[in-house]
């Protein structure tokens, strides 16, 4: 019978205890030719080049554990490194996971958090084939995600030239909305701003508009996590070129402008500026036909920065050190 704590946490499996918790809750996919359980993984690389993005996320700066369960952190851990491999026009295989937790952390809370990582690997047919654990103060998560460019070259954010135009894949402006919401304390009282709050505890990625958009001819791309301007002002630095984005060109989803309209805050500013939605931003030849996933919203001329018709934005996105 428990008396005093009812709570099993991480402290009471151990390291290793912990690490086959884990691991017991992870199936590996084709691409995975050894997992977890060795010094290192063994991941195919049917291509002969593997793409490989890595991120790290700290508690109280990425994520706060009162707003998001472990599950929601486990897939937008995972999301936002699936996505950087998508923008190179590469199909994800795996994510491999440095993790740092408290020895308090609740097992159940750690478990939610694999479950979380499975699941959003799952959406793109890819594994975690392994990582490390550690003891640390705070929830610390290092995620480092691999693909497969399919035989086709990487589109990197050094290709845009002027004639193209520019395209976006995904949402825009929801995971700030969300994030705005929480902050300010806001009733969160219909399902339209529950929406904006679930965009920033759990992005959606549209990871397969990748490699689709590599193979209809991207010449530039990149996933949006810091916001548009300021994602796409890499774009035009690496390419030397200026973009020019039409502010009508942008549809506003319907959970960003009534949260805009409950905190008083311009819709755009968060669609421009706001960034964790994880959509994909591309030039394209302007003779390419488009599918209706994508949505063109500006053009590339000769000159260099990001500008905006007719509109003064007042920040152009997220910098961890401003």
């Amino acid at each position: 019978m428990c008396v005093r704590r009812c709570v099993i946490t991480v402290g009471d499996l151990g390291e290793f205890g912990a690490i086959n918790r884990i691991t017991g809750r992870l199936p590996q996919g084709a691409a995975v030719m050894l997992g977890p359980g060795d010094d290192a993984a063994v991941i195919g690389a049917p291509d002969g080049r593997v793409a490989v993005s890595t991120d790290l996320l700290i508690e109280g700066r990425h994520f706060r554990r009162d707003w998001s369960s472990g599950y929601d952190v486990g897939r937008k851990a995972a999301a936002q490194n699936l996505a950087d491999v998508a923008a190179m026009g590469a199909t994800p295989t795996c994510i491999v996971v440095g993790l740092g937790i408290p020895a308090d952390l609740p097992v159940t809370w750690l478990d939610a958090l694999t479950e979380g990582f499975r699941d959003e690997c799952a959406v793109v047919g890819a594994s975690v084939a392994g990582g490390d654990i550690t003891r640390c103060d705070l929830v610390v998560l290092g995620v480092t995600a691999l693909g497969d460019l399919g035989g086709r070259p990487p589109v990197t954010r050094a290709g845009a030239a002027p004639g193209q135009v520019v395209a976006v894949a995904g949402r825009l402006g929801y995971a700030a909305a969300g994030w705005a919401l929480l902050e300010a304390g806001a009733p969160v009282d219909s399902s339209v701003l529950q929406e904006a709050v679930a965009a920033h505890r759990r992005p959606c990625p549209p990871y397969a508009e990748g490699p689709r958009a590599a193979e209809l001819g991207a010449t530039a791309m990149l996933d949006v996590s810091d916001g548009l301007l300021q994602d796409l002002g890499h774009v035009a630095k690496a390419s030397g070129v200026r973009i020019e984005l039409d502010p009508q060109a942008f549809p506003i989803g319907e959970p960003v402008a009534v949260a805009a309209k409950e905190l008083g805050v311009d819709p755009l500013e968060w669609v421009l500026a706001g960034g964790e939605d994880h959509a994909l931003a591309a030039v394209f030849p302007k003779d390419v036909r488009l599918p209706a996933s994508w949505q063109v919203v500006g053009r590339v001329i000769e000159g260099d920065g990001v500008l905006v018709y007719g509109r003064e934005i007042g920040h152009s996105g997220w910098d961890h050190f401003r």
